[in-house]
C-alpha cells in the first residue's frame, strides 16, 4: 500500500490505520514506535534478540498498547504497510527481502522524521563523515545558539530526532549528525546544507564495499539548497558533491587548515576565516575566530588537534550558509566543550600527558589523534572490525615512542608495527578483564618520557572487553588518576 506524505503535514493525516512494523527494541525502535502509535497507526516490533534490554524494552511498549515479537525477526508480521527500521539493521536482514518482495516501503527513523515534518519546520544543517561527525554537530549547534537561534544537536548524536521533530518546539535549525547507516534509508531528506568531514573505509562488513559506503554518505547532498560542505584533503568528498543534484544556486564550498581559496574557509596566521560567505570573495576575507577559541578538550592552553580545527571549519561553514554571523561564530566555539573520551586530558603524572580518545574506533579516527602529539605512547586493540592497520602505523611510526596492544584483535596491530615500525618497543597484555586497565597505564608509564603523551586511541571497537568506548575510557581515566593520586 502507497503511503504519500512528501510535504510537511502529509504523512501524519495517512498514518492513523495503517500497519506499520518496526525493526529493533533499541533507542531507535522505541521512539519510532511510540511516535508511530501516537500518531494512530498499529505498530508491531520486531527484534531478534530476547535478551534482559529487550524484554525490559518490551515491557515498556505493551504497556503502552504497541505490539512486541521478541526471538524472530526475520519474517514480516501480515498485514504491514511500511517497515521502519533502526539504523544498524544490514540492508541484506530477511525482513527487509520479505518487505521487497510484498512491495513494502522500509524507511529509517530520519526518513519518518523528515515525512513528519509539520509546516512551517525547522531547516535541517547536516553533517556525516567516518569521524568526527559528532563533535562537529555539537561545534554547529553551539554556534547556532550563539546567534540567538532556537536549536538541537539530534539524530545519531544521540537525541532521536524523531522525538525532536514530533516535540512541538518551536526550533529554528535542527544540528543533525547522520550517520552512513541512516543516510542508507533516507532518501526523501533534503537539508539546507550539508558537510561531508571525511570519508574512509568503515562499516564496510554493513555497506558490502567501500562504493556503497561513500555512495550512502554523498546522499547527505541530494536536494541541498544553499551549500555543499567538502573537505578539501580529502578530495573523495568533492567528488561526492559533484556527483549530488541539488537545487539550483546551491554551492560547493570547501574547508582546509591551509590558506583558503575563493568559496573556502581556512586557516590564516592562527586565524579562522572565510572566503565564502563575503560580499567580494576572490578579494575578500572575514575573520571568525582564533584556533585558540576552538576548545581541545581541556588544554584551553594549548593549540587544538588538527581535526578539531577541520571540525570547527566544518561548522562554521554550514552556519554561515544558514546566515549567522562571524562573532556568533567565534562565541559559539569559545563556548562549546566536547563529551567525555575525545582527546580528553585525564592528567599529568611526572611530566607525561595522559589522554583519553577511547571515541578513535577506528583507523582514521587513530590517525588524526596520533597526528596531535609529537611523542607518544600509543595504547590501542580491541575488536578490528575487518579493518588493517598498516597504513595507519606507516604514517605514525615517526611519533611512536611505545605501544600497549590489548583486545581480541591486538596481534594484527603489532604485525603492523613490527612491518612498519620495527624499533618501536610494543606491549602486548593478553588480559582482557575490566581491570586490565591498570596494567595497561603501568606499561605506558614504563615506555614515556618526560614530555610525552600516553595516549589511549584503540583505533578498534571495545566489545570484547567492554561494554563500550565509554566504558573502556572510563576505566583508563580511572586507573590514571589512580597513578597520579599514587605519585
Amino acid at each position: 500500500m502507497e503511503l504519500s506524505g512528501n510535504l510537511p503535514g502529509e504523512l501524519s493525516a495517512n498514518l492513523p490505520g495503517k500497519h506499520v512494523t518496526v525493526a529493533g527494541l533499541g533507542v531507535t525502535g522505541v521512539s519510532a514506535a511510540r511516535a508511530l502509535a501516537g500518531l494512530g497507526a498499529r505498530v508491531t516490533v520486531v527484534d531478534g534478540g530476547d535478551g534482559e534490554k529487550q524484554r525490559q524494552a518490551a515491557a515498556q511498549l505493551e504497556a503502552a498498547g504497541i505490539a512486541v515479537r521478541r526471538g524472530d525477526a526475520d519474517t514480516l508480521p501480515e498485514p504491514t504497510d511500511l517497515v521502519v527500521t533502526s539504523p544498524g539493521w544490514k540492508p541484506t536482514s530477511p525482513l527487509f527481502a520479505a518487505a521487497a518482495a510484498a512491495d513494502v516501503p522500509v524507511w529509517g527513523d530520519v526518513e519518518l522524521a523528515w515525512r513528519l515534518r509539520g509546516p512551517g519546520a525547522a531547516e535541517w544543517l547536516a553533517v556525516t563523515g567516518t569521524n568526527g561527525k559528532t563533535t562537529t554537530v555539537q561545534m554547529l549547534a553551539s554556534i547556532l545558539r550563539a546567534a540567538g537561534l532556537r536549536t538541537a544537536a539530534v539524530g545519531n548524536i544521540g537525541t532521536p530526532i524523531l522525538d525532536v521533530v514530533l516535540s512541538g518546539e518551536p526550533y529554528d535549525v535542527l544540528a543533525v549528525e547522520l550517520s552512513s547507516y541512516q543516510l542508507h534509508w533516507a532518501p526523501s531528506v533534503r537539508a539546507h546544507s550539508a558537510a561531508v568531514l571525511n570519508l574512509a573505509p568503515d562499516h564496510l562488513d554493513w555497506h558490502g564495499s567501500m562504493a556503497a559506503y561513500a555512495a550512502d554518505k554523498g546522499r547527505v547532498y541530494e536536494g541541498n539548497k544553499v551549500a555543499c560542505v567538502y573537505n578539501t584533503a580529502d578530495p573523495a568528498t568533492e567528488e561526492l558533491v559533484r556527483a549530488a543534484d541539488v537545487e539550483e544556486g546551491c554551492r560547493a564550498i570547501g574547508f582546509t587548515l591551509g590558506t583558503p581559496a575563493p568559496s573556502q574557509l581556512g586557516v590564516v596566521e592562527g586565524l579562522l576565516v572565510d572566503r565564502a560567505f563575503v560580499p567580494d570573495r576572490q578579494k575578500n576575507a572575514q575573520e571568525l575566530a582564533g584556533i585558540h577559541d576552538v576548545a581541545a578538550s581541556s588544554r584551553a592552553s594549548e593549540s587544538p588537534a588538527p581535526h578539531n580545527i577541520a571540525n570547527a571549519l566544518a561548522a562554521a561553514a554550514l552556519a554561515r550558509a544558514y546566515g549567522v554571523e562571524p562573532q556568533a561564530v567565534r562565541d559559539g566555539l569559545r563556548a562549546f566543550r566536547p563529551d567525555a573520551h575525545r582527546i580528553a586530558l585525564v592528567a599529568s603524572v611526572d611530566g607525561v600527558e595522559y589522554v583519553d580518545d577511547s571515541k578513535a574506533t577506528n583507523t582514521h579516527a587513530a590517525e588524526a589523534s596520533l597526528a596531535a602529539y609529537e611523542h607518544v605512547v600509543w595504547i590501542a586493540g580491541g575488536l578490528a572490525k575487518g579493518a588493517t592497520f598498516d597504513e595507519l602505523v606507516a604514517k605514525s611510526a615517526k611519533r611512536l615512542r611505545g605501544a600497549v596492544l590489548i583486545g581480541a584483535d591486538r596481534a594484527l596491530i603489532a604485525e603492523a608495527l613490527r612491518r612498519h615500525a620495527p624499533e618501536v618497543p610494543v606491549v602486548e597484555l593478553e588480559r582482557t578483564d575490566t581491570e586490565a586497565m591498570t596494567a595497561v597505564v603501568d606499561a605506558a608509564k614504563a615506555l614515556a618520557q618526560p614530555g610525552d603523551t600516553v595516549l589511549l586511541a584503540p583505533a578498534c571497537a571495545s566489545m570484547d572487553m567492554f561494554a563500550d568506548y565509554g566504558k573502556r575510557g572510563d576505566a583508563f581515566a580511572a586507573a590514571v588518576r589512580a597513578l597520579h593520586n599514587n605519585q
